[in-house]
């Protein structure tokens, strides 16, 4: 598999908050641990996964929550 793209990796991102939205929240980290052992170190990265994230949060799919700490949520 070769270096997937930003709209992969924030594809992935939001189906896995939108699966967990009740259940848990995830912070940015999270995210990008979960998104490095889906698609493997050698194709997605922490500065991939960043922009992905950044993805999430300017098409208004993700918005920040906080609740002791800061979780991404899906949009309502």
């Amino acid at each position: 598999m070769s270096q997937v793209s930003v709209e992969e990796v924030a594809n992935a991102m939001h189906e896995l908050v939108v699966s967990l939205k009740g259940k848990k929240n995830l912070k940015p980290m999270d995210l990008i641990k979960a998104m490095i052992e889906k698609f493997g170190e050698e194709n997605c990265d922490k500065q991939l996964c960043k922009e992905a994230i950044r993805e999430l949060m300017e098409s208004g799919r993700c918005i920040y929550s906080y609740a002791g700490g800061s979780y991404i949520v899906p949009a309502e």
